[in-house]
């Protein structure tokens, strides 16, 4: 690979398959685009030991690291044990401090023990839980995008997105969000890039945005 093409590794949301990414384009002649899928988790298997089996799937050195929700909870963890050029979170946080009130409550109560089982049996609920309230009437067209419904990987990571226990944010991570983003409000979060109208599926509807601005925010 020429030294002047920059390798993008994009990690999807919680549940969702890298076909989210499907209408990011960015200049060929700069960046070569990967895809990066969920691994099921071990037995007992931390955050940090899954960041780094996920690291081992990052074939490039100093590549960017983009992910979105959940996702950007994982490629935050990943830098801990690579080099990289850039690390984009969208749709995410930065802290357990910028956790919404209600998923603070599901981890003091350890409530999230029994969402996973409700959650598989029922697609329309993952994709709230996973998109957030505002996708009702297009329920049908995010079911695609969601394609990892295993309760065991489902338990896992909601406990490792809920239980996060992030103080501090990271040096350097770039934070894109949406004003208008139901499943982390904006209200919680410091420092990040606003994106009116920006909702938690921005990745999906916010494409072009994204499109002209991930060039000059890698650069």
């Amino acid at each position: 690979m020429s030294q002047q093409v920059i390798p993008v590794y994009l990690m999807p949301g919680m549940a969702a398959n890298p076909s989210i990414f499907e209408h990011i384009k960015l200049p060929e002649d700069q960046f070569k685009i990967y895809w990066l899928e969920w691994k099921m988790p071990k037995q007992n298997e931390s955050l940090s030991d899954y960041a780094k089996r996920m690291c081992k799937e990052v074939k490039h050195d100093n590549p960017v690291l983009i992910g979105v929700s959940f996702g950007g909870v994982l490629v935050q963890e990943m830098s801990k044990h690579i080099k990289l050029h850039k690390l984009i979170i969208i749709s995410s946080v930065k802290t357990k401090h910028e956790l919404p009130r209600r998923m603070k409550l599901l981890r003091v109560s350890k409530a999230y023990k029994i969402l996973p089982t409700q959650l598989v049996s029922n697609i329309d609920l993952l994709a709230k839980y996973a998109f957030g309230n505002t996708i009702t009437k297009r329920i049908e067209l995010y079911k695609k995008y969601l394609s990892v419904s295993d309760k065991k990987y489902l338990n896992w990571a909601i406990k490792q997105m809920v239980c996060w226990d992030q103080d501090q944010p990271l040096d350097n991570v770039i934070h894109i969000h949406g004003d208008n983003d139901m499943v982390f409000p904006h209200m919680y979060l410091n420092g990040c890039i606003s994106i009116k109208g920006g909702t938690h599926i921005m990745i999906l509807n916010k494409y072009k945005w994204f499109n002209k601005n991930l060039p000059k925010l890698i650069a």
